[in-house]
């Protein structure tokens, strides 16, 4: 089984999958938004790193359950 096809069954079975993947997304529109301004006060830049951060943390958190049910799933 791929990881795309594990993906698709988690968004639709795990609720904290879900909800990760869609404040995923939401950051990176968000980001989006930010990179498209020509200028960054200090703030508005401090505030874009937090948000790169807060993104990553939910990415490894989707993949760390992608791994687990992996485990669980060649275990039984």
């Amino acid at each position: 089984m791929t990881d795309e096809e594990i993906r698709k069954i988690l968004e639709s079975e795990n609720e904290e999958f879900r909800t990760l993947m869609s404040e995923h997304r939401d950051l990176d529109s968000q980001l989006a938004e930010i990179d498209s301004r020509v200028y960054l006060s200090p703030e508005e830049e401090l505030e874009r790193k937090k948000m790169q951060k807060l993104k990553l943390t939910k990415k490894d958190r989707m993949a760390e359950i992608i791994r687990d049910y992996k485990t669980g799933a060649t275990a039984g």
